[in-house]
Protein backbone atom coordinates (compact mmCIF):
# COMPACT_ATOMS: atom_id res chain seq x y z
CA UNK A 1 0.00 0.00 0.00
CA UNK A 2 1.40 3.84 -0.74
CA UNK A 3 2.21 5.35 2.30
CA UNK A 4 0.93 9.30 1.01
CA UNK A 5 -2.43 10.01 -0.01
CA UNK A 6 -3.06 12.65 -2.76
CA UNK A 7 -5.50 15.66 -2.16
CA UNK A 8 -8.32 15.99 -4.80
CA UNK A 9 -9.60 18.17 -6.79
CA UNK A 10 -7.15 20.66 -8.49
CA UNK A 11 -5.06 22.99 -5.85
CA UNK A 12 -6.74 25.88 -6.47
CA UNK A 13 -9.34 24.65 -4.17
CA UNK A 14 -9.75 25.80 -1.03
CA UNK A 15 -7.74 24.01 2.21
CA UNK A 16 -10.77 23.03 3.19
CA UNK A 17 -11.78 21.22 0.28
CA UNK A 18 -8.23 19.57 -0.22
CA UNK A 19 -8.57 18.31 3.02
CA UNK A 20 -11.99 16.61 2.42
CA UNK A 21 -10.96 15.44 -0.40
CA UNK A 22 -8.32 13.13 1.02
CA UNK A 23 -8.94 9.14 1.77
CA UNK A 24 -9.14 9.50 5.14
CA UNK A 25 -9.65 5.62 5.66
CA UNK A 26 -6.61 4.88 3.98
CA UNK A 27 -4.75 8.13 6.33
CA UNK A 28 -6.63 6.21 9.17
CA UNK A 29 -5.11 3.05 8.28
CA UNK A 30 -1.57 3.93 7.82
CA UNK A 31 -1.87 5.87 11.09
CA UNK A 32 -3.02 3.18 13.12
CA UNK A 33 -0.19 1.33 11.83
CA UNK A 34 2.21 3.03 11.47
CA UNK A 35 1.79 5.71 13.95
CA UNK A 36 2.30 8.57 10.93
CA UNK A 37 1.02 8.84 7.11
CA UNK A 38 1.53 11.57 4.54
CA UNK A 39 -0.53 13.64 2.45
CA UNK A 40 1.08 14.87 -0.76
CA UNK A 41 0.91 18.07 -2.31
CA UNK A 42 -1.89 19.44 0.10
CA UNK A 43 -0.13 23.10 -0.21
CA UNK A 44 0.92 24.46 -3.52
CA UNK A 45 4.60 25.83 -4.42
CA UNK A 46 3.28 29.31 -4.29
CA UNK A 47 1.70 28.69 -0.94
CA UNK A 48 5.11 27.25 0.56
CA UNK A 49 6.97 30.03 -0.55
CA UNK A 50 4.28 32.72 1.05
CA UNK A 51 4.25 30.86 4.31
CA UNK A 52 8.31 30.45 4.33
CA UNK A 53 8.76 33.93 3.34
CA UNK A 54 6.81 35.04 7.08
CA UNK A 55 9.79 34.03 8.63
CA UNK A 56 11.40 37.79 8.19
CA UNK A 57 8.39 39.55 9.87
CA UNK A 58 8.69 39.14 13.66
CA UNK A 59 4.95 40.49 13.48
CA UNK A 60 3.65 37.75 12.97
CA UNK A 61 5.19 35.47 15.85
CA UNK A 62 5.48 35.53 19.74
CA UNK A 63 9.07 34.19 20.15
CA UNK A 64 12.21 32.94 18.78
CA UNK A 65 14.10 29.49 19.81
CA UNK A 66 17.64 29.21 18.56
CA UNK A 67 17.96 25.30 18.96
CA UNK A 68 21.93 25.42 19.36
CA UNK A 69 21.17 27.37 22.94
CA UNK A 70 18.71 24.41 24.53
CA UNK A 71 20.67 21.98 23.17
CA UNK A 72 17.63 21.22 20.96
CA UNK A 73 19.84 20.77 17.47
CA UNK A 74 20.78 23.50 15.15
CA UNK A 75 18.91 25.97 13.41
CA UNK A 76 15.85 27.77 15.08
CA UNK A 77 12.22 28.38 14.85
CA UNK A 78 9.46 30.70 15.54
CA UNK A 79 6.02 30.32 17.00
CA UNK A 80 2.74 32.12 15.53
CA UNK A 81 0.98 34.59 17.27
CA UNK A 82 -2.31 35.06 17.41
CA UNK A 83 -4.44 35.50 15.20
CA UNK A 84 -2.68 33.00 13.60
CA UNK A 85 -1.96 33.59 8.97
CA UNK A 86 -5.40 32.33 7.11
CA UNK A 87 -3.78 29.26 5.85
CA UNK A 88 -2.62 27.59 8.81
CA UNK A 89 -5.88 28.39 10.67
CA UNK A 90 -7.69 26.94 8.08
CA UNK A 91 -5.11 23.89 7.95
CA UNK A 92 -5.21 23.11 12.01
CA UNK A 93 -9.59 23.52 11.85
CA UNK A 94 -9.71 21.44 9.36
CA UNK A 95 -7.37 18.84 10.44
CA UNK A 96 -8.32 18.92 13.66
CA UNK A 97 -11.94 18.15 12.48
CA UNK A 98 -10.94 15.03 10.59
CA UNK A 99 -8.78 13.81 13.10
CA UNK A 100 -10.12 14.59 16.27
CA UNK A 101 -12.16 10.76 16.00
CA UNK A 102 -8.88 8.64 15.47
CA UNK A 103 -7.78 10.53 18.38
CA UNK A 104 -10.48 9.33 20.71
CA UNK A 105 -10.02 5.73 19.00
CA UNK A 106 -6.65 5.92 20.32
CA UNK A 107 -7.77 7.16 23.57
CA UNK A 108 -10.37 4.58 24.27
CA UNK A 109 -7.96 1.89 23.07
CA UNK A 110 -5.18 2.95 25.86
CA UNK A 111 -7.96 3.24 28.42
CA UNK A 112 -7.42 6.95 28.43
CA UNK A 113 -10.41 8.80 29.75
CA UNK A 114 -9.83 12.00 27.90
CA UNK A 115 -12.34 12.77 24.17
CA UNK A 116 -11.61 15.54 21.94
CA UNK A 117 -14.78 17.50 20.70
CA UNK A 118 -15.66 17.73 16.77
CA UNK A 119 -14.72 21.39 16.49
CA UNK A 120 -11.13 22.67 17.11
CA UNK A 121 -12.57 25.94 18.78
CA UNK A 122 -13.75 23.72 21.46
CA UNK A 123 -10.46 22.42 22.14
CA UNK A 124 -8.36 25.41 22.29
CA UNK A 125 -11.47 26.73 24.81
CA UNK A 126 -10.66 23.54 26.95
CA UNK A 127 -6.79 24.37 27.04
CA UNK A 128 -7.21 27.72 28.03
CA UNK A 129 -9.22 27.47 30.46
CA UNK A 130 -6.16 25.19 31.81
CA UNK A 131 -3.84 28.54 31.23
CA UNK A 132 -2.78 27.17 28.17
CA UNK A 133 -3.03 30.30 25.97
CA UNK A 134 -0.37 30.39 23.31
CA UNK A 135 -0.22 29.58 20.22
CA UNK A 136 1.68 26.41 19.07
CA UNK A 137 1.74 26.96 15.22
CA UNK A 138 5.26 27.02 14.24
CA UNK A 139 8.05 28.04 11.48
CA UNK A 140 11.34 25.99 11.36
CA UNK A 141 14.48 27.42 9.54
CA UNK A 142 17.51 25.19 8.85
CA UNK A 143 20.98 25.83 6.99
CA UNK A 144 23.67 23.99 6.53
CA UNK A 145 24.68 21.71 9.17
CA UNK A 146 21.84 22.46 10.71
CA UNK A 147 19.39 19.34 12.82
CA UNK A 148 16.60 18.71 14.92
CA UNK A 149 17.21 16.53 18.12
CA UNK A 150 14.70 13.67 18.50
CA UNK A 151 11.60 15.04 20.34
CA UNK A 152 8.23 15.36 20.97
CA UNK A 153 5.84 18.52 21.30
CA UNK A 154 3.92 18.29 24.65
CA UNK A 155 3.39 21.65 25.73
CA UNK A 156 0.85 21.25 28.87
CA UNK A 157 -1.58 18.89 30.45
CA UNK A 158 -3.99 19.25 27.38
CA UNK A 159 -2.49 17.46 24.03
CA UNK A 160 -3.82 16.25 21.13
CA UNK A 161 -1.95 13.13 19.78
CA UNK A 162 -1.49 14.13 16.89
CA UNK A 163 -0.11 16.87 14.68
CA UNK A 164 1.05 18.10 11.23
CA UNK A 165 4.41 18.96 9.36
CA UNK A 166 4.32 20.19 5.67
CA UNK A 167 7.97 20.82 4.29
CA UNK A 168 7.77 24.30 2.34
CA UNK A 169 11.51 23.64 0.11
CA UNK A 170 11.83 20.96 -2.27
CA UNK A 171 14.99 18.65 -1.81
CA UNK A 172 17.82 18.65 -3.95
CA UNK A 173 16.64 21.96 -5.04
CA UNK A 174 16.54 24.02 -2.08
CA UNK A 175 18.68 21.51 0.07
CA UNK A 176 20.09 18.83 0.46
CA UNK A 177 20.13 15.80 3.30
CA UNK A 178 17.49 17.45 6.24
CA UNK A 179 14.77 14.30 6.14
CA UNK A 180 12.13 14.21 8.28
CA UNK A 181 13.01 11.09 10.92
CA UNK A 182 10.29 9.20 13.63
CA UNK A 183 11.28 6.98 16.13
CA UNK A 184 9.15 3.85 17.76
CA UNK A 185 10.56 2.97 20.88
CA UNK A 186 8.42 -0.51 21.77
CA UNK A 187 8.41 -2.11 25.17
CA UNK A 188 11.36 -4.53 25.14
CA UNK A 189 12.64 -3.64 22.19
CA UNK A 190 15.01 -1.88 20.54
CA UNK A 191 14.10 1.53 18.74
CA UNK A 192 12.99 1.70 15.18
CA UNK A 193 13.57 4.59 12.68
CA UNK A 194 11.50 5.36 9.85
CA UNK A 195 12.38 8.62 6.98
CA UNK A 196 9.56 9.96 5.74
CA UNK A 197 10.38 11.10 1.85
CA UNK A 198 8.37 14.91 2.11
CA UNK A 199 8.89 16.87 -1.01
CA UNK A 200 7.07 20.26 -1.18
CA UNK A 201 4.07 21.00 0.42
CA UNK A 202 3.87 17.50 1.39
CA UNK A 203 2.57 17.12 5.28
CA UNK A 204 3.37 14.16 7.39
CA UNK A 205 0.72 13.62 10.20
CA UNK A 206 2.11 11.92 13.16
CA UNK A 207 1.66 10.65 16.92
CA UNK A 208 2.64 13.28 19.67
CA UNK A 209 3.91 11.45 22.59
CA UNK A 210 2.66 7.56 21.91
CA UNK A 211 -0.04 5.40 20.14
CA UNK A 212 -1.82 2.15 20.62
CA UNK A 213 -0.36 -0.85 19.21
CA UNK A 214 -2.39 -4.33 19.29
CA UNK A 215 -0.07 -7.03 20.58
CA UNK A 216 -0.56 -11.05 21.30
CA UNK A 217 -1.76 -9.93 24.94
CA UNK A 218 -3.85 -6.93 24.26
CA UNK A 219 -3.24 -3.33 23.23
CA UNK A 220 -0.05 -1.61 24.50
CA UNK A 221 1.92 2.02 24.65
CA UNK A 222 4.39 3.07 22.14
CA UNK A 223 6.42 5.96 22.39
CA UNK A 224 7.01 7.71 19.51
CA UNK A 225 9.68 10.73 18.88
CA UNK A 226 10.20 13.14 15.47
CA UNK A 227 13.21 15.49 14.30
CA UNK A 228 15.58 15.98 11.45
CA UNK A 229 18.32 14.87 9.87
CA UNK A 230 21.74 17.34 9.51
CA UNK A 231 21.42 19.68 6.38
CA UNK A 232 24.42 18.75 3.90
CA UNK A 233 23.38 22.35 2.02
CA UNK A 234 21.00 25.06 1.35
CA UNK A 235 18.39 26.16 3.21
CA UNK A 236 15.05 24.21 4.61
CA UNK A 237 11.58 25.86 6.30
CA UNK A 238 8.61 23.69 7.42
CA UNK A 239 5.55 24.86 9.42
CA UNK A 240 4.69 22.79 12.19
CA UNK A 241 1.16 22.67 12.94
CA UNK A 242 0.21 21.29 16.52
CA UNK A 243 -3.44 21.07 17.90
CA UNK A 244 -2.89 21.86 21.11
CA UNK A 245 -2.02 25.28 23.07
CA UNK A 246 1.06 26.04 25.37
CA UNK A 247 1.56 27.63 28.67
Amino acid sequence: MSTAVTAEPAREASISARVEALNWIEVGSHLDGHGWAMVEQLLTAEECRAVAGLYQDDSRFRGRVVMARHSFGRGEYKYFSYPLPDIIADLRTTLYGRLAPLANCWNESLGVNVRYPEAHADFIQRCHKAGQTRATPLLLQYGAGDYNCLHQDLYGEHVFPLQVAFLLAEPEKDFTGGEFVLTEQRPRMQSRAEVVPLRQGDGAIFAVHHRPVQGARGVYRVNLRHGVSRLRSGRRHTVGVIFHDAT
